[in-house]
Parts: structure tokens; sequence; C-alpha cells
């Protein structure tokens, strides 16, 4: 995981979820030119983002859809 910053970030284009909201903690994801996947938060776009390699991203979505992330019931 690194940050990224500057026209890198700028460049990019930003994708948030349909189901966020305004209220919502959200996180906004791009895939970068270089094949790395941004990440920022949707309600501070201006903070640093976060950048991950497309072996890292796709082991956290696996991970995600099995649910290793959800919160106790």
């Amino acid at each position: 995981m690194r940050a990224i910053c500057g026209a890198s970030r700028a460049r990019a284009a930003w994708h948030k979820a349909r189901a966020s909201d305004a209220n919502s903690g959200c996180v906004e994801v791009a895939l970068l030119a270089d094949g790395r996947v941004g990440v920022r938060d949707s309600k501070d776009p201006s903070q640093v983002a976060l950048t991950f390699d497309p072996c890292d991203w796709s082991r956290f979505l696996d991970g995600a859809k099995a649910g290793k992330f959800d919160l106790p019931a």
C-alpha cells in the first residue's frame, strides 16, 4: 500500500458506490494509469489517497465478498 497525491490523483476517474449518500462513510475507487487501484475518502477527496497493487486489491475484494470483514451481528 502506498499513497498518491497531486496530478496522478487528479487525472483518475473516481467512482463511488451507487448506494452511498451524502451522510455515508463511503470511499471512492479509481483504476490508475499504472494499473494500481486508488482508494480515497469521498467526504474529503483532497486528502491523500491510498493505492494498492492489483493482486492485493483482488485479495481484498475476495475477502469482502466472503464476509471476512463483516461486523459481528
